[in-house]
């Protein structure tokens, strides 16, 4: 090793030396000053507490709703295809899309004759009462038995025709209440119940399709139109709810604090563990833990601990009060 190397390693380890030293100091000052009372020189007044902006909110009291959003058409709730008895042109339509026709009204007349024979025009009949909806037909088509000619729904039921996701199935069943608003109605809503669930599961989509009944109050709703569908899949009445922000989850644990007075002036967080339930557009159901008497904090809260001094800079109106 060279002479040189040799100073540089001696300076190091003199180095070392004068940091080890300063620590030891630094350690033994220390200890001293816990002896003497705690962290701060000789008859220091120890630091106030830190007191912590808060806004608070009363614990709130009443239903909450689990729902899943859809979107889907308005279909006619029944419709019926209506064909000719025997293959032809067609000579004549009585009806167009939209006309309403009872069981038996003419349709359209259709002509089976072939070059060099004359048969009598065959009139094609609705074969229930209802609304035209689809007319496929034209004068001077040439169709076959297997053509519709006209595709009438029957009465004024209209359902809504949705796909719902694997993963929700388990939480789809019949009679499911629902709210239903559509772009040509703003701001109005519209009840309707599932009335139908398919047994299968299209394997291409993963998707199930279900049917919703919908109420059509002055027949304001057409066939056709597109529309948002919410399915209340869950609904509890009477249950504790608050702000989702407001809990704090930690360590698997899930409190939130609650504000309570210190027994002068000011006010103390507390901590209280909760269980929390379903959770809705940011409102949470809290199982247990909480009652409606208390105040919680709901901005704040995520730098307290157990017995903090708090400050309420704001009592945020509670969730559902006007």
């Amino acid at each position: 090793m060279s002479k040189r190397n040799l100073a540089w390693r001696g300076a190091f380890i003199v180095f070392l030396a004068v940091l080890a030293l300063g620590g030891c100091e630094r350690i033994k000052a220390f200890r001293e000053r816990l002896a003497q009372g705690g962290p701060g020189k000789p008859g220091e007044t120890p630091p106030a507490a830190p007191v912590f902006a808060v806004n608070t909110s009363n614990v709130s009291q009443g239903q909450i709703q689990d729902y899943l959003a859809l979107s889907g058409d308005i279909v006619a709730g029944s419709t019926v295809d209506t064909y000719s008895d025997a293959a032809g042109k067609v000579t004549q339509l009585y009806v167009v899309v939209g006309s309403r026709v009872g069981r038996g009204d003419p349709i359209a007349a259709v002509d089976p004759s072939k070059p060099g024979m004359e048969y009598v025009a065959n009139v094609v009949k609705a074969p229930i009462g209802g609304t035209v909806v689809a007319l496929p037909a034209q004068v001077g088509m040439t169709i076959s038995q297997q053509v519709s000619l006209a595709r009438i729904a029957g009465g004024s039921a209209l359902e809504i025709k949705l796909y719902v996701a694997e993963r929700f199935i388990s939480k789809m069943a019949l009679g499911l209440p629902c709210e239903i608003t559509l772009d040509a109605w703003p701001g109005e809503v519209f009840r309707g119940t599932v009335s139908k669930v398919a047994p299968t599961v299209d394997p291409s989509s993963r998707t199930m399709e279900i049917r919703i009944n919908v109420d059509n109050p002055g027949s304001r709703l057409k066939a056709g139109m597109f529309a948002k569908v919410r399915i209340i899949t869950e609904q509890k009445q009477n249950i504790v709810k608050i702000p989702s922000g407001a809990m704090v989850q930690r360590f698997g644990e899930s409190y939130v604090f609650v504000a309570e007075p210190d027994g002068g002036e000011g006010y103390v967080a507390r901590r209280r563990n909760v269980t929390p339930g379903i959770l809705v557009d940011g409102i949470l159901e809290i199982r247990e833990g909480l009652s409606s008497r208390d105040e919680i904090i709901v901005r704040g809260q995520t730098l307290l601990d157990d017995g903090a001094k708090i400050n309420i800079i704001d009592r945020v109106t509670p969730l559902g009060a006007n």
